[in-house]
């Protein structure tokens, strides 16, 4: 599982995806979080602006990336 770590109290999820190098841009992050491809603490999440918050798992084509403030 990959890390990731933010200095705020939360960052956006289309961020995180870009952040992560999953998708190329904010349009594509755009794209496969309104397509339904994108889960958040296991749940799936169609909003690209979701805060996400340190200790939230972001789950994306078969990986995961964990948000921690460390």
């Amino acid at each position: 599982m990959e890390t990731i770590r933010i200095r705020d109290d939360f960052i956006k999820l289309g961020q995180v995806l870009k952040l992560a190098g999953l998708v190329g841009s904010g349009v594509d992050a755009k794209i496969e979080i309104q397509e339904g491809f994108v889960k958040v603490n296991g749940e799936v999440e169609v909003q690209r602006g979701k805060k996400i918050r340190p200790g939230d798992v972001i789950e994306y084509n078969g990986q995961q990336i964990k948000v921690t403030n460390e």
